[in-house]
């Protein structure tokens, strides 16, 4: 089933804004099954099969004014927490308010003499084009196609992004994300810093309040501000009193030379490669973000889950 997305008002936002669902409709299954729940403009929701969201992807577009612009120039996921009433990661506002859940973006795309921004989208934007879906006993996901529009409003990037939650019994949450960039507005890089691009997980503002974002990386020698490629990153954090982990990783056929950010209080960690795309060329980057609750599990155990993956 393919959507496309129609207009949306101001509604469908403060109700996105304030955390609260709309009536949608589902994709039924049986008991044992995954299903979708998609508010058709605003967002949709991978459930369990005990009926709990717990990938909610949103690409609500709302232009109506400045604030509400901002707030939805970016597509993004939440991991939603137990039972599905609140997310894990962070939305429009508070600290960094351009950094959205699970997220992609670079912001220095250069085309030609130009530079364009697509990680604090202020003056372009990400939007979603088409969506598909699908849910089994398996997990779920959803399918989206995304313009990334430049400065002057004509699209530079195309780009299919695929969240997918995979069924896992020893974890909160396990999504797997890929996204195909496709270069349609001439020769283009990829380019920026790890500070401001890349492939990003951004955890709750509460998370930010507390600063108690902390690390854990395949190896006890490893220096995130040097070292590249590292196969993932284990970030831990405090939500409410409650501890969390997310074990983010890098697939060993994504472009190399990746460098990442892991060592903020506030938790926003991922890494960023430079990439070169011709007019017409397309890169496809795959990643895995396995959510558990609690402090962080033993690098062994977390090693163990990555090479499960990466074979």
């Amino acid at each position: 089933m393919r959507h496309f997305s129609p207009p949306v008002g101001c509604f469908l936002g403060s109700l996105l804004i304030a955390g609260l669902a709309a009536p949608g409709f589902a994709v039924s299954a049986d008991s044992n099954h995954f299903t979708v729940d998609h508010v058709e403009g605003s967002h949709l929701d991978i459930v369990t099969p005990a009926g709990d969201p717990l990938l909610r992807y949103v690409y609500l577009r709302d232009t109506s004014d400045e604030e509400k612009n901002f707030d939805t120039a970016k597509v993004f996921a939440h991991v939603m927490g137990p039972g599905g009433k609140e997310p894990l990661t962070k939305g429009p506002g508070g600290l960094f308010p351009h950094h959205r859940g699970i997220f992609v973006g670079w912001n220095k795309i250069r085309v030609g003499d130009k530079t364009h921004d697509l990680w604090h989208v202020r003056n372009t934007e990400q939007k979603n084009v088409a969506i598909d879906h699908g849910a089994d006993a398996d997990g779920g996901y959803v399918r989206a196609t995304i313009a990334w529009v430049g400065t002057e409003g004509k699209p530079l990037i195309e780009e299919t992004r695929t969240y997918r939650v995979v069924a896992d019994k020893t974890a909160h949450a396990v999504i797997e994300l890929t996204s195909q960039l496709r270069a349609v507005g001439g020769d283009l890089v990829l380019d920026g810093d790890p500070e401001h691009a890349g492939v990003q997980f951004r955890p709750s503002q509460k998370v930010a309040d507390s600063k108690s974002a902390r690390y854990l990386f395949h190896s006890g020698e490893t220096d995130p501000t040097k070292d590249l490629d590292l196969p993932w990153v284990a970030c831990s954090f405090d939500i409410d009193g409650k501890a969390w982990t997310v074990q983010h990783m890098s697939h060993p056929e994504n472009p190399s030379g990746a460098r990442w950010s892991a060592y903020r209080d506030y938790g926003r960690f991922g890494p960023f490669p430079v990439i070169k795309l011709a007019d017409g060329e397309s890169v496809t980057l795959k990643f895995r973000f396995r959510v558990t609750e609690g402090d962080s599990p033993e690098r062994g155990e977390l090693a163990a889950a990555f090479a499960q993956w990466a074979k």
